[in-house]
């Protein structure tokens, strides 16, 4: 069998196997869809396909290794264990899973069994993108939200949860709206039930999402499977915790528990009480608008330069975590918005400028969420406790922080949090106590005990540490019993410790009084050895000293992590409110550096934006020094709820359709927004229609792309929709183009009836300004000056007379030939009637009938000057032909004919 062939681990287990190499096979074959990590003393080691498939995508060596009896060869690479998690980053990201096999004995008590026994092995883990928990593994500062769907009593239910804090949230959806609740989480990991992977249609909004290399999608697709036949009995065990909260979406959460017990072995980590979030309580954004609006992600896939990079001044991870999911969430409640650590705590502690500082400092704590789910979960190690304790020494300072500090009365989402940060000094103290001042990473490494916390390891760790100290007394001891001070206490490996004095003073220790303590061991020529019970007992303790203080210390810690997970949910409560202040303090922050205002969110239709400003925009140009931005207002009333804006390319139509979006999202996330002031009636669905963009993967054009995005706005948005839309048509021939947008605005208008801003170049489009009464135009100022075109970014009312298309392209860098080109075809296409057209197009939209005829060629050069007149052109201005008779003509046709001559 050639080693191609033997890439792919057997079905079966050979009867030629070696037994370490039957383990390793009956342990990959109950984990096929799963790269195995298996333990060989200091490297984890893998074989067959995995190997094939590690080293490729971790650009490692691939070797070859032949077990003991067989005829062949099989792939071999390896990782450090010490190392290890870099690697298993590398390899998550690429969309594998990973199984973590380790030993489960010491290879000693293997021995004990027999030469040919096998050190006992097992997966201890199964890790995936959404059940990452090591920090190393995780980016501190974005949420991990791993979600869940499954179908029942017709409609489908979903559940995320965040395995690395226990936040479990459950809400039912649409099927329509299945794509924009992914997109809001942005997982990496969706965990869909056996009846839905039957039906294909729902899936749709998942398979947009970017999915795993096809080597990993079929393998986890079966896990999934097996997930929610597990999740059956389970959903029994864990009813009565689902269930009351939203009776038919039981199945997704309960699907959830189950694959997390699945892939931990076991092991469930503490999870929250499960938060209902009900129909549309949030701001339904597609994923194609996140993208548009670069929200949390620029469309290059950077977080610098987009809106949650601009927003940011939070201090932690869980803080910025918050952040983003607020941004990634906004609210359609008046009043929870106003209840989130924005509207009201950002106007308390920007008015408490003295305040806002310290507390800053004291939300500055370490990542309780985490390391809480950690020790939770029994993979906590030492730093996790200290983390615990810092956090809640810094929760129990802002607390009195908050309530002591002068700045006026706190609101109710400030005192919500200081109530929520809790009284922990208790738990601090022992903690403090407890712990060590440096820590190692992990509890096996021992040393994270500090003196004078347990007298029992106090003993043995000085017997670890201090032996030559314990040895040196006793031979002080000694040395003065035998009335010898040359007495030497020495250790050797065949003897151990014992004590030696020359030949000359043995006599002593071997007297009746010496006996009494002393015990002869060796005679040689110089020198006599002797032994004693306290010797020997304490040669005893110091060999077992270190792995009895190592095993104290093992015990100490689980008794530590006993005491935090025993008061798991106030210290959760604690965590999630030091997160929620560091989002206050952050946005009060930005708004006192930024200038932004307190918006008026509620219930109406309104849309009223004065001196509105783009935050990223205005937040580049401030960096750069760029001069400051321009702001503009925009006022989506009743009866004026449809914006028709043209103006040249360059001129600010699409930052000023997104600034408004923004402001939008910024304020019912709870924010503070870029403008003097702000109405806003809640906006329930949230539309973006700006720039290109193809979709060759799934063979769809720019075009085509436009197309589905604008059906998905015009077969959802309803009146409290706020929809923005950029160039619709732009991508075809100019009458399918106007067309289309000409249609696509008439149905705004009158079917959707929601507050839009349409900016388009067809000038053609502000007719219907006379047709429909809540359409007004509105145009991009520009100043024309000494044949340049200044653009001046502020919105008027009115419309754009042309759109300078020709002058941007100029500035662009095209020929000078093809600039005066185009002038001349542009100057021949308007001079043509195309009035009467227009006028019938706005009564009844007709299909366009007429198309445009192609002007003749431009001479090469340009024309010289006009010659003079020759004779036969001034006779024939004499001529008038009308009075001629048949005769005269004839004769003149002659007479001209001469002059030629």
């Amino acid at each position: 069998m050639s080693d191609a062939s033997a890439a792919t681990s057997p079905a079966i287990i050979p009867p030629d196997a070696t037994p370490m190499m039957a383990q390793y096979l009956e342990i990959k074959q109950a984990h096929p869809d799963c790269l195995l990590f298996y333990r060989m003393g200091d490297f984890y080691e893998m074989f067959f396909e995995d190997a094939v498939n590690a080293a490729r995508t971790l650009d490692i060596a691939l070797t070859k290794a032949r077990p003991a009896s067989w005829a062949r060869t099989i792939p071999m690479c390896g990782v450090p264990v010490h190392s290890h998690e870099s690697y298993l980053q590398r390899l998550i990201r690429q969309g594998f899973r990973v199984a973590i096999c380790e030993q489960m004995e010491d290879p000693a008590e293997a021995k004990k069994r027999g030469s040919k026994s096998v050190v006992k092995r097992g997966v201890i883990r199964i890790v995936t993108p959404g059940t990452l928990t090591r920090t190393a593994l995780l980016d501190s500062r974005a949420p991990t939200g791993w979600p869940a769907v499954a179908e029942a009593a017709g409609g489908l239910g979903l559940a995320w949860l965040e395995l690395s804090t226990g936040e479990l949230v459950v809400q039912p959806v649409e099927r329509a709206g299945l794509g924009a609740a992914l997109g809001r989480l942005d997982p990496q990991e969706v965990l869909v039930s056996e009846k839905l992977c039957q039906s294909p249609r729902p899936l749709r909004a998942v398979g947009r999402m970017e999915v795993p290399p096809d080597r990993a999608a079929d393998s986890a697709l079966r896990q999934r499977e097996r997930a929610a036949a597990v999740a059956h009995p389970l959903r029994r065990r864990h009813a009565g915790r689902l269930r009351p909260v939203f009776p038919c979406r039981g199945g997704a959460a309960g699907a959830l528990v189950a694959y997390v017990e699945l892939t931990q072995k076991g092991r469930v980590p503490r999870l929250s009480p499960p938060r209902r979030l009900g129909p549309g309580a949030v701001m339904e954004i597609d994923a194609a608008t996140r993208r548009n609006l670069e929200l949390t992600r620029t469309l290059t896939g950077d977080r610098r330069g987009s809106l949650l990079a601009t927003i940011d001044r939070t201090v932690t991870g869980a803080g910025a975590r918050l952040l983003a999911a607020q941004l990634s969430a906004p609210l359609t409640n008046p009043a929870a918005i106003a209840k989130r650590p924005g509207h009201g705590c950002v106007r308390a502690e920007r008015g408490a400028a003295a305040r806002r500082p310290a507390a800053r400092r004291c939300a500055a704590a370490p990542d309780l969420e985490r390391a809480l789910s950690r020790l939770t979960l029994g993979r906590g190690g030492p730093r996790d406790l200290a983390a615990v304790r810092d956090g809640l020494a810094q929760a129990s300072a802002i607390r009195l922080l908050l309530n002591g500090h002068p700045g006026g009365p706190l609101p109710d989402g400030l005192g919500a949090v200081a109530k929520g940060l809790g009284e922990h000094s208790e738990l601090v103290q022992q903690l403090t106590q407890a712990l060590a001042p440096e820590l190692p990473l992990l509890a096996r490494d021992g040393g994270f005990i500090a003196r004078d916390y347990s007298y029992a390891l106090d003993e043995l760790v000085t017997l670890r540490d201090e032996s030559r100290r314990l040895i040196a007394g006793l031979q002080v001891k000694y040395a003065g019993i035998a009335g010898v001070p040359a007495l030497k206490i020495k250790h050797n490996n065949v003897l151990g410790y014992h004590i030696e004095v020359t030949a000359t003073h043995a006599d002593k220790l071997m007297s009746e009084k010496g006996r009494e303590v002393f015990m002869h061991r060796q005679t040689m020529a110089n020198a006599v050895r002797f032994g004693t019970v306290e010797l020997s007992d304490l040669e005893r303790r110091i060999s077992e000293a270190a792995d009895k203080a190592l095993a104290v210390e093992l015990e100490l810690f689980n008794d530590l992590v006993e005491e935090v997970t025993s008061r798991a949910e106030a210290i959760a409560q604690a965590a999630h409110a030091l997160a929620a202040l560091d989002v206050a303090a952050s946005l009060a922050e930005l708004a006192a550096e930024r200038r932004y205002r307190r918006p008026v969110v509620d219930g109406s239709l309104a849309f009223s934006i004065k001196g509105g400003r783009h935050p990223v925009v205005e937040a580049v140009l401030d960096a750069g020094n760029a001069g400051p931005f321009v702001a503009n207002d925009c006022d989506l009333a009743s009866d004026n709820r449809l914006w028709l804006l043209t103006g040249p390319n360059m001129a600010g139509k699409s930052t000023f359709l997104r600034q408004n979006a923004l402001i939008a999202v910024l304020a019912q996330m709870g924010s503070f927004v870029p403008a003097e002031s702000a109405h806003i009636g809640v906006v329930d669905r949230l539309y973006s229609r700006v720039g290109a963009a193809d979709d060759l993967a799934r063979g769809r054009s720019t075009f085509m792309v436009e197309m589905v995005e604008t059906a998905a706005i015009l077969n959802q948005s309803g009146d409290r929709a706020l929809v923005i839309l950029d160039e619709i048509g732009r991508g075809t021939a100019t009458f399918d183009g106007l067309s289309i947008a000409w249609a696509c605005v008439e149905h705004l208008h009158d079917v959707n009836r929601c507050r839009a801003l349409f900016a388009t170049h067809y000038h053609e489009l502000t007719m219907l300004a006379g047709k429909l009464p809540g359409l007004s135009c509105h145009t991009m100022r520009i100043k024309e000056w000494q044949g340049d075109v200044v653009f001046l970014h502020e919105v008027t009312a009115g419309a754009a007379d042309r759109s300078y298309g020709i002058h941007v392209a100029k500035l662009a860098g095209l020929p000078g030939a093809v600039v005066g080109r185009a002038e001349e075809v542009l100057t021949i296409l308007e001079s043509g009637d195309q009035n009467a057209a227009i006028h019938r197009l706005a009564e009844d939209l007709p299909l366009f009938s007429a198309a445009l005829k192609r002007p003749p060629p431009a001479p090469a050069a340009s024309p010289a000057a006009p010659p003079e007149p020759s004779r036969v052109e001034e006779a024939l201005k004499s001529i008038d032909p009308d009075s001629l008779t048949p005769r005269q003509a004839l004769d003149e046709l002659y007479r001209l004919r001469g002059l030629l001559s």
